[in-house]
């Protein structure tokens, strides 16, 4: 039988508001894509990336351009050429390596090498919001062990000390989401330094972040919109100590893989990221996490439902994906 593929929208609830420097959603818009050949079937999640122009319509697009080449049999080196890093292809190079393992019988963890895999210490999310709005959330999961606070505004002093807090035993990562005006960036990255925060992400924007390699850091800072794939890495060394590496930014777990190889190389600590999405598009993060320094991979915890099955959460903990999910 030929290889087929099948493009899906869907949609899932978020509980709650999902509230960050750049605007606030109520649900989880994604695009699954499934791949068929022989009898099984293999799956991928992305998540559009309207930061950078993405939207359900134009990725879904990009994906149904690349039908030929995917129903064709392409291999996953060659989808590196055939489409650009983004959420498009995400979704199809992780379709791809689920059908590998569903066709041989060998999991994505076995051709990886991986063969003690552990659950991971993930973050939680804290939405941006008034301080004391925010301590209180905090203070709800004070007892997980980290926690990813959103911030990104031209005075987040109280927000950081209402947070830490609220939440003394937690570590607490930063995201600022580009947000930070440069008049700030100094003072509150002593703040930040001050209250114990173990990293903060983006505080500057994208393109526009040269100051960081000219001040005194802290503490580590690590870039999110400023990188996307491998060819980010060297010009970023003067000015970031981490990376998030992110599914939907590199275009799948291919690149990925290759990225987080190379920015160790570097020197950066790892931290390994996504968007708001469901368990799909977790369970092959979870893998390319086993020894990140940081883990955030929170996105199914912040839907009221997930795919089933899903992953195993616990308290803090993400359990690695069983085959019948993905890999």
């Amino acid at each position: 039988m030929p290889r087929t593929l099948d493009i899906q929208m869907n949609s899932f609830p978020i509980a709650g508001t999902f509230t960050i420097s750049r605007g606030a959603k109520t649900e989880a818009e994604v695009i699954t894509c499934t791949v068929t050949e022989e009898g099984a079937q293999g799956h991928g999640e992305c998540v559009p990336y309207r930061r950078y122009g993405e939207t359900m319509e134009s990725v879904v697009a990009q994906i149904e351009a690349a039908r030929p080449l995917v129903e064709s049999g392409i291999s996953r080196d060659d989808l590196l050429s055939a489409m650009p890093p983004g959420a498009a292809r995400n979704a199809v190079d992780c379709a791809l390596w689920d059908i590998e393992a569903k066709r041989t019988g060998q999991t994505v963890a076995a051709r990886l090498g991986l063969t003690a895999l552990k659950p991971l210490t993930t973050a939680y999310t804290i939405s941006l919001g008034e301080p004391e709005v925010m301590a209180a959330q905090a203070r709800e999961h004070a007892g997980r062990a980290l926690l990813k606070v959103k911030v990104g505004t031209g005075d987040d002093e109280g927000r950081i000390r209402a947070v830490r807090a609220a939440a003394p035993d937690a570590a607490i990562i930063l995201d600022a989401n580009e947000g930070w005006p440069e008049a700030v960036l100094e003072r509150h990255l002593q703040i930040a330094a001050e209250a114990g925060v173990a990293l903060v992400e983006q505080p500057l924007p994208a393109g526009r972040d040269a100051l960081l390699a000219e001040i005194r850091r802290p503490l580590l800072v690590c870039a999110d919109e400023s990188v996307h794939h491998t060819g980010d890495l060297a010009s970023l060394a003067d000015r970031y100590d981490a990376i998030n590496i992110k599914l939907d930014k590199t275009g799948g777990l291919t690149e990925a893989l290759a990225m987080k190889a190379e920015a160790e190389r570097l020197g950066f600590s790892i931290m390994i990221g996504c968007m708001v999405g469901t368990s799909l598009a977790m369970a092959p993060a979870v893998l390319l996490a086993q020894n990140a320094d940081f883990v955030d991979l929170d996105g199914p915890l912040l839907l009221a439902r997930d795919r089933e099955p899903g992953l195993r959460y616990a308290a803090s903990l993400v359990f690695p994906p069983e085959s019948a999910l993905w890999g």
